[in-house]
């Protein structure tokens, strides 16, 4: 089976789930890699070294900032061309839209975030969540080729071989296109939830300590987001101690306690990392949606009927503002730090 894997990546930073669709093609047989830009050697190279057998390099001044038309027409042409009988896509924003695009130039259909693939017989069937994770459903793609886009940490990442090379072919783009770019501005973040081995989580519970008293001056909705800060100035800490990642429920980013780059849940990111800590989390069934796939769970909370519990393989019934520093300093002697 040939399988092409497309390698989503922005100023050359590559998305991880990248990397695992490609280690997912070379189950099926032969991998290639599309790489599509300006400056793609380091890609080029790098996708290589991640199990590549061979890399279409499209690189074209063009295409140096994404734009779903022509990056789409380029993608339809090569597959039509080289007719592969996949075709893996990381989930982003944009590769939703390219995959989609490109699939209608195919006639064919696209298979959304998908956990799991198997073979029946001569047929590519997938599993993927439906009913916003409640059920899991298994699926086929009536046309060909098959198109797919696969969620961050949902297949393993292969092995990196430093120096593995493989067949580079050059391919030409398909320019036409009814827009341009005239500029955009992109926020900095240092958070990367999707890819987070670990996250530590606050919720509405962590503006929930009476005894921190506020600064002098502060109206109620001041004084709340105040408090809020100092417990998930918690949350940081137990996050950093482990290497991992800050989230947030909606309702701690709709109170204004931090900003909307930290959301888990339907909403937000979906996630699944290895280690979820819920602190101060009620567990809404649209955050459940977003984390419900982690390895293992921990919930910290007051309320011994808050439904995280239901999800939770570990709970702890009590006060975060006690917990977390008792857990923190812990883990501290644990790891030695």
């Amino acid at each position: 089976m040939k399988t092409f894997v497309y390698i989503d990546h922005f100023k050359g930073e590559v998305q991880p789930a990248a990397w695992e669709a490609l280690g997912l093609a070379k189950i099926f047989g032969t991998a290639v890699a599309l790489v599509f830009g300006t400056g793609l050697d380091e890609i080029t190279k790098a996708a290589f070294e991640y199990g590549a057998d061979e890399v279409i390099v499209v690189d074209d001044s063009t295409l140096t900032d994404y734009r779903a038309e022509p990056y789409a027409s380029t993608l339809s042409a090569l597959a039509s061309s080289s007719t592969p009988d996949l075709i893996l896509f990381p989930a982003t924003a944009r590769t939703r839209e390219l995959a989609a695009m490109s699939a209608v130039d195919l006639s064919t259909g696209v298979l959304t975030d998908v956990a799991k693939f198997e073979m029946n017989g001569e047929q590519l069937v997938a599993t993927r969540p439906i009913y916003e994770g409640k059920v899991l459903e298994k699926t086929v793609c009536s046309g060909k080729p098959v198109m797919a886009t696969i969620p961050g940490r949902a297949f393993p990442k292969p092995e990196h071989v430093a120096g593995k090379t493989g067949t580079l072919t050059k391919a030409a783009a398909k320019t036409d296109a009814l827009t341009t770019v005239q500029g955009y501005s992109a926020s900095e973040s240092a958070v990367n939830l999707g890819d987070a081995g670990i996250i530590v989580t606050g919720g509405r519970g962590v503006s929930n300590n009476p005894s921190l008293i506020p600064p002098a001056g502060m109206d109620e909705k001041q004084a709340e987001v105040w408090r809020a800060q100092q417990g998930f100035a918690l949350v940081t800490d137990l996050a950093l101690l482990l290497g991992g990642a800050v989230g947030a429920s909606r309702a701690a980013v709709d109170g204004g306690y931090i900003t909307y780059s930290h959301q888990v849940g339907q909403t937000g990111k979906v996630v699944t990392p290895d280690l979820y800590i819920a602190c101060g989390v009620s567990g809404a069934i649209q955050h459940i949606v977003g984390m419900r796939n982690a390895k293992i769970i921990v919930a910290i909370n007051k309320d011994a009927d808050a439904p995280i519990f239901k999800v939770a393989r570990y709970g702890v019934v009590g006060d975060l503002f006690a917990i977390l520093p008792a857990l923190t300093e812990v883990l501290k002697k644990k790891l030695g730090k």
